[in-house]
């Protein structure tokens, strides 16, 4: 018997190894999931929260008809912040790559990551004093007299502020798997396209680019998810001028439960089709490499 249960146990380590995180997302990732998948259809009652029957569509209905241009800028600003990340954060890891020294690009690497060891919402208020009407940047441009002493430049309560702070809180997330695909890269390829005749942008446009798109698609998709349902950025820099799918949600659910469960589930389904098509970008560059 013991001999039994020894051979089934090394059968089955696998399973039972998984066993652990697969109970975890069972509890904590479907279930909760599959509860506000149920509110969305749920009929909101007269009290604050409250859900009921009938099942119904409305909440998705009124989500398309009153929430679509905040739908709209949610996915533009993330698409926009996605790509100023991308434009900013690429020369950024194929300058800490090209460092010929490891100290160089630890040191460039400990920079970039240095951001992370103060709180999100404490880097978030920094920006806030620095956009400010009186503050810092609006005090220097009064100082050298750009701006008259009675003057301010509006940079808090716009779309603008909102970018600024996402950009600034999503880079590195950027940074860091463009350099792990430049790590892999190798740069004798380069010489040798510089050998057959090719100028330097078509190295880096039919070279450099293609090989390292596993890590501009991965960059991409950890940009996208986190700043299409990003709740404390747009709030405190952009306000109710700017609002957001994450900040929307946070407002809704506590009054109206459906509406804001079917605003959860809509975003839900968008972050799966980033997903998808990451998945499917992956999947396209194993076969070419295959």
């Amino acid at each position: 018997m013991a001999a039994w249960l020894t051979a089934q146990s090394r059968k089955h380590s696998g399973v039972l190894l998984a066993l652990p995180s697969v109970l975890w997302l069972f509890l904590f990732f479907l279930i909760p999931i599959a509860i506000v998948f149920v509110f969305s259809f749920m009929t909101r009652t007269t009290g604050v929260g409250g859900v009921t029957l009938p099942l119904t569509f409305t909440s998705y209905e009124r989500v398309f008809d009153v929430f679509s241009v905040i739908l709209a800028r949610s996915v533009r600003i993330a698409l926009y912040t996605t790509l100023i990340c991308l434009v900013i954060g690429y020369p950024i890891a194929f300058y800490i790559r090209t460092r010929k020294t490891v100290l160089g690009r630890n040191i460039a690497l400990f920079l970039i990551i240095l951001p992370f060891w103060t709180n999100f919402l404490v880097r978030t208020y920094a920006w806030q004093v620095l956009l400010s009407e009186n503050g810092t940047i609006n005090g220097f441009l009064r100082g050298i007299g750009i701006l008259a002493p009675t003057e301010s430049l509006q940079l808090l309560q716009t779309e603008g502020a909102v970018l600024i702070g996402l950009v600034y809180g999503y880079l590195p997330f950027m940074v860091l798997p463009i350099y792990a695909s430049l790590r892999r890269f190798d740069f004798r390829l380069i010489e040798a396209a510089n050998d057959l005749g090719a100028r330097d942008w078509q190295v880096f446009w039919r070279v450099i680019v293609p090989l390292t798109i596993p890590g501009i698609i991965a960059g991409c998709i950890l940009v996208f998810i986190p700043t299409i349902g990003s709740f404390v950025t747009p709030d405190m820099l952009g306000g109710t001028k700017t609002l957001m799918i994450g900040t929307l949600i946070h407002e809704k659910f506590e009054r109206d439960r459906p509406l804001g469960a079917a605003l959860s589930m809509i975003m839900m389904a968008m972050v799966l089709v980033a997903l998808v098509i990451y998945a499917w970008g992956m999947r396209k560059e194993s076969r070419n490499n295959g």
